[in-house]
Formats: C-alpha cells, sequence, structure tokens
C-alpha cells in the first residue's frame, strides 16, 4: 500500500488545470509535490514521497530534458541514474505507457556503457560535441518526441484515475 501522502491540492486550482489541458494537470501536482518536499528532490527528502509521486517527478524530468536537448542532456545533467538505475521504466510499464517503458530499457544499455562520458564536467562547444560523438542516442530522442503528446495525455490519465496516491485534494 501507498504511503499517505502529506501533498496537498487546492480542488479550484485543479480545476483550472484540467480545464488548460493535460500538461497544466499534471504540473500542478509537480509543483505542490516540490512544496511539500522544499522545492527540490533529493536523497533526504524522497523518504517523503510515493512511488507514483517519485515516478510522477521522474516522468516530467525526463520529458523536459528529452524535449530541450534529448538524451544527452538528460544524462548530462545528471538525471541518467534517477531515469536508468531506478525502477522508473517498470513503473512506466504497470501506468499504461509500455512504449516509453520500450524506450527507456532500450536506451539503458547505452547509458551504462557511455554515462561517465557524457556526465563529464564540459564547456558549451564540448557539450554540444557530445551529440556527435553519441549518436546511438538519437533514435531514442526521436521516438520520444514523436510520441511525448500521447505519453503525457497517458501520465495524466493515470495520475487522474489514481489522484489520492498524489495528493490530498482541499476545498479552500
Amino acid at each position: 500500500m501507498e504511503k499517505s501522502t502529506g501533498v496537498i491540492v487546492k480542488d479550484a486550482d485543479l480545476r483550472r488545470a484540467a480545464e488548460a489541458g493535460m500538461d497544466e494537470f499534471i504540473k500542478v501536482f509537480t509543483d505542490a509535490i516540490y512544496d511539500f518536499i522544499g522545492g527540490e528532490l533529493n536523497v533526504e527528502n524522497m523518504g517523503m514521497l510515493n512511488s507514483d509521486q517519485i515516478s510522477l517527478l521522474a516522468y516530467v524530468i525526463l520529458r523536459d530534458s528529452v524535449m530541450d536537448g534529448g538524451f544527452v542532456e538528460l544524462i548530462h545533467n545528471g538525471y541518467g541514474g534517477f531515469i536508468f538505475l531506478n525502477p522508473f521504466g517498470k513503473a512506466m510499464r504497470e501506468w499504461g505507457l509500455h512504449d516509453l517503458y520500450k524506450i527507456i530499457r532500450k536506451c539503458h544499455r547505452f547509458y551504462m556503457i557511455h554515462h561517465e562520458s557524457i556526465e563529464k564536467d564540459c564547456t558549451q562547444e564540448e557539450f554540444d560535441a557530445l551529440y556527435e560523438q553519441f549518436p546511438m542516442f538519437d533514435d531514442f530522442d526521436d521516438a520520444f518526441v514523436e510520441e511525448e503528446e500521447n505519453f503525457t495525455t497517458c501520465v495524466a490519465n493515470y495520475v487522474d484515475e489514481h489522484i489520492d496516491n498524489f495528493a490530498k485534494i482541499v476545498n479552500e
């Protein structure tokens, strides 16, 4: 059974977000989760969250990173371990995102081989060159970008169907 949640979302905020679309719907929950843990997910506060809340934050980190700069950026910014070395992929499969699970599973192999080189501190010019050095991530970037809207819709639907796992909704 999931931990009870201390994350609070106001019903009025939830209704506004739902009317604005799936991205805003998800954002109202991630904002509330970040508020609850002090603004940043880290080892010290991760225990305050349940697995669904952590998986939601991981999805948004993955989505935003890959949409901005691909898996190379995600890995370079230090999130590779969070995505590839935790049961995030399995959580996405359980949430109904089978194609995302497949992308993560296939990309995992390349992460394990190349993450140390990608994670090194570097200049902007050296970072830009990483895309040429690691083209094996390009297909995964493309697959994610092509399906992002479907993935985000599935995540929003999962949150909606399991809302109590993510936050307590209050009338204020």
